[in-house]
């Protein structure tokens, strides 16, 4: 077997271990709660006879592994149940708001790639410069503070003080601009730790990328340092990024689910803060499913993504221990 599908392989397993492990997990702390699920669910107003239909519908009569095997089985055909609240069908629920939280993961990160190598690359070309140092102290300043602790500033300096942006919600369906105005301060909230993490990585990446032989040989060739820098070096730079940003998207997902309460964004974050308030453990179970679903999603791909920039991790696989 080629060793990159070997490693492919082997990735795809580990990343069904964690999902496996994950709605164990969870599954073994939702025992712990106090009381009766299905009286939980209905209300203490719930007759014995609808508790025991209902316990029965959901399969909460029978054992534990017999529990987790069901939710398996039908998790894997698309089945996660019916919302005991509204009588929806979970996975509709779960697949309405999931587009806000992809979307605001997915904003936060462009906005972190962006000013992250921007700093990083800017902060390398001027190393123990005055800008270097500032940019530095910023840096780990931005890495240092938690991303609801920049939400609530935000909002409270761009959204009430200055009026500059809307104070909640996601926008209007079917306006793009409106959706946008929404999207800013939350996206920015998300990014800043990572803005600061990108660019000392990319700065001390450039830093020794510039230091090599081959780069030293263009500059002798009179090689202008913009070229270099552009065309040769950063690329080279930008290798080790790549590796952290599976890590990145994980850590912004689960960021989100701060920075969506406190901007009332309709999302999984909320909808899972949501659903532990009301004890409605279904939707918390389908939740998480998701949320790390595509935190191990998002790994596999750089993983995958690493293996084909540089052949040699794929290879270390089979080398002997």
């Amino acid at each position: 077997m080629p060793a990159i599908v070997q490693f492919i392989v082997q990735r795809l397993a580990a990343a069904l271990l964690t999902l496996v492990g994950a709605i164990l997990l969870l599954f073994v702390i939702i025992q712990f709660v106090p009381g009766d699920l299905a009286s939980i669910l209905l209300g203490p107003r719930a007759t014995p006879e609808l508790r025991a239909q209902f316990a029965e519908r959901m399969g909460l009569d029978r054992s534990i592994p017999e529990q987790i095997f069901l939710f398996f089985r039908r998790a894997v055909s698309g089945d996660l149940g019916t919302d005991v609240v509204t009588g929806r069908d979970i996975l509709s629920i779960i697949l309405d708001v999931l587009p806000n939280t992809l979307q605001l993961a997915g904003a936060g990160l462009l906005i972190s790639l962006a000013f992250g190598i921007a700093l990083g690359c800017i902060a390398a070309l001027k190393p123990g410069s005055l800008i270097d140092t500032v940019l530095g102290v910023a840096s780990v300043a931005f890495i240092t503070t938690p991303a609801f602790v920049v939400a609530i500033f935000l909002l409270l300096i761009f959204s009430l003080k200055l009026h500059w942006l809307p104070v909640t919600g996601a926008g209007a369906p079917g306006d793009p601009l409106d959706r946008l105005s929404h999207l800013i301060l939350p996206a920015t909230a998300l990014s800043i730790g990572w803005i600061g993490y990108l660019a000392r990585l990319v700065r001390a990446s450039l830093l020794e990328v510039l230091s090599e032989q081959h780069v030293r040989m263009m500059r002798a060739y009179g090689v202008p340092e913009g070229r270099i820098v552009r065309h040769f070096a950063l690329r080279l730079a930008l290798v080790p990024m790549v590796a952290v940003m599976g890590i990145g998207v994980g850590d912004m997902i689960s960021n989100a689910v701060f920075v969506e309460i406190i901007f009332a964004r309709p999302g999984i974050g909320t909808l899972i803060y949501n659903a532990i308030l009301n004890r409605n453990f279904p939707i918390v179970q389908a939740g998480i499913l998701f949320t790390v679903l595509t935190y191990v999603t998002c790994n596999l791909l750089v993983d995958v993504i690493n293996a084909l920039l540089d052949p040699r991790i794929a290879r270390s696989l089979n080398k002997p221990a």
